[in-house]
């Protein structure tokens, strides 16, 4: 009896323990938060960590987060933004316009891509009220500071903390106790502002392949799992055990297409681009989990999809034709073409962490080879593609990007096409550069009316697709799969926001 009665003591411990504790698996590419570093504070946002002025909620609307209201001036070069009271850092410092201010000054300081957002003249602190005076109408303001590039971290307190291996001070649900790429730790954040914290601690587990992360959902290893493989989310159909939250993303899977080598040739691009059975690719040997792509922006949002032509969709022959009238023949033989001694030769590189990537990566390189291109795969770590995008050290580059990431397709658009002159959009190390295009980008860049907004996206996307200026293989779904043991697990489209307070056990 005393074993029994000691046996039923541990279970309830370790009930209790589960309720303290919750443990997530994850895809990760940071090995610093640094939020200002490469695109990693999309990671302190997405453990809880980082919070910004506005957030978009599941409709991509702007939403108030740490500013509680906005106005512009009719001029609309100046914003003014009121800091909500009653907001705590997580080391209890309040929260105020001038700490806003420093923090937002701290991501222009750091990192080039701020600029590419939005220019500013000079932003005053007023106790709750923070004013930016911009150079240029900004139509999308609210929008820009929902990025996580723009998340509010206590600037003052870096003096004696190491951001990028400790986390940074911030005024989210939860704040780090350690970090590594493997594992972070993260814990109740004792000054949380909106509502209760009902985790003490919070392990998230990188695990970068999709098929051991369901195995770690199923075998209970974790709670809840990030982004489990579309072929795989059957084997969570138990309702009883497990929630699925499934939604189409705003995210495009595509390849940048480097100007300045073989590719460089229009003949030779859209031949390129033609030979691709992307068709296939998505209903075929991805078995349906990804709309086959067209365009730059997924049909989840409306912005034309339907009425884009794809001037270069799938026609072998055409793309044949066009190599042959670029004048690249097969010499000696080998199925490879040639011209001027040079071999039709395209480096394509690639990341891993997502299941999809090297599989198109394939299956470009299979139906490249049948027109006469050598295509040479190499793979990369994640954290090298953001420098390899702006320094343009590739043939072709694979990316799986959000194209609303400040609530509309504009930045997306933006940082891939729009002309870099003088470095002022390093984003874009492709060389691509169309004068009509950068004039679109202008109107688009101070226009408030939606719809001509609307219709500025859909002129751009088409001139992109005229161009030849990348090939758009695909547009996935997303999700976040939980035990029914909680409860408020939530994919957002914007997938910025991924463990919040509302996630927490489920009421018995």
């Amino acid at each position: 009896m005393a074993a029994v009665f000691m046996a039923g003591c541990g279970g309830s411990s370790k009930k209790e323990a589960d309720k303290k504790m919750l443990k997530i698996g994850v895809t990760n590419f940071a090995d610093s938060l640094e939020p200002t570093e490469n695109y990693f504070g999309w990671v302190v946002m997405r453990y809880g960590m980082g919070e910004s002025l506005t957030k978009f909620d599941e409709k991509m609307n702007v939403k108030s987060w740490l500013a509680e209201s906005w106005q512009i001036s009719g001029d609309h070069m100046t914003w003014t933004f009121k800091i909500r009271d009653g907001v705590k850092f997580s080391n209890g410092k309040p929260l105020d316009a001038a700490a806003v201010k420093a923090a937002l000054e701290r991501s222009f300081d750091k990192n080039k891509r701020a600029a590419t957002f939005f220019k500013y003249k000079e932003m005053l602190a007023d106790g709750q009220n923070l004013t930016i005076r911009t150079e240029k109408p900004e139509p999308n303001m609210p929008g820009f500071l929902a990025d996580p590039l723009f998340l509010i971290v206590d600037v003052a307190s870096e003096s004696g903390r190491n951001f990028a291996k400790e986390g940074p001070i911030c005024t989210g649900p939860y704040m780090c106790e350690s970090f590594v790429k493997d594992k972070a730790v993260m814990v109740k954040n004792p000054y949380y502002w909106d509502g209760e914290v009902p985790y003490e601690t919070v392990e998230i587990l990188s695990i970068d392949d999709p098929n051991t992360r369901a195995m770690a959902l199923q075998s209970g290893e974790v709670d809840m799992a990030v982004n489990i493989a579309a072929g795989d989310i059957s084997l969570f159909n138990d309702s009883a055990k497990f929630h699925i939250d499934r939604i189409s993303s705003l995210r495009t899977v595509l390849a940048r297409i480097n100007q300045k080598g073989v590719l460089g040739d229009p003949k030779v691009r859209a031949a390129f681009i033609s030979a691709c059975d992307r068709k296939a690719y998505n209903e075929v040997i991805l078995k349906g989990t990804f709309i086959e792509g067209k365009a730059p922006v997924p049909p989840s949002m409306d912005y034309g999809f339907d009425q884009l032509k794809d001037p270069n969709s799938y026609n072998v022959e055409r793309a044949k034709q066009l190599l042959a009238e670029a004048g690249w023949k097969d010499t000696d033989s080998d199925g490879i073409l040639e011209k001027a001694g040079k071999k039709l030769t395209v480096d394509f590189v690639v990341y891993n962490s997502r299941a999809e990537l090297p599989i198109y990566a394939e299956a470009v390189q299979a139906d490249a080879k049948k027109i006469g291109f050598d295509v040479k795969i190499k793979t990369v770590d994640y954290n090298l593609i953001d420098k390899l995008g702006i320094s343009g050290e590739y043939g072709l580059l694979i990316s799986n990007i959000t194209t609303a990431n400040t609530g509309d397709p504009e930045i997306f658009l933006n940082w891939y096409w729009r002309t870099n002159s003088n470095g002022d959009n390093p984003q874009n190390g492709s060389g691509y550069s169309n004068p009509k295009l950068d004039a679109k980008f202008a109107e688009l860049s101070t226009e408030f009316d939606h719809q001509k907004r609307r219709q500025l996206i859909i002129d751009i996307q088409q001139i992109i697709m005229n161009d030849g200026a990348a090939l758009f293989f695909g547009y996935p779904e997303t999700n976040i799969i939980s035990s029914t043991s909680l409860e408020g697990a939530k994919m957002y489209p914007s997938d910025y926001y991924w463990l919040t307070n509302k996630i927490r056990p489920a009421k018995k």
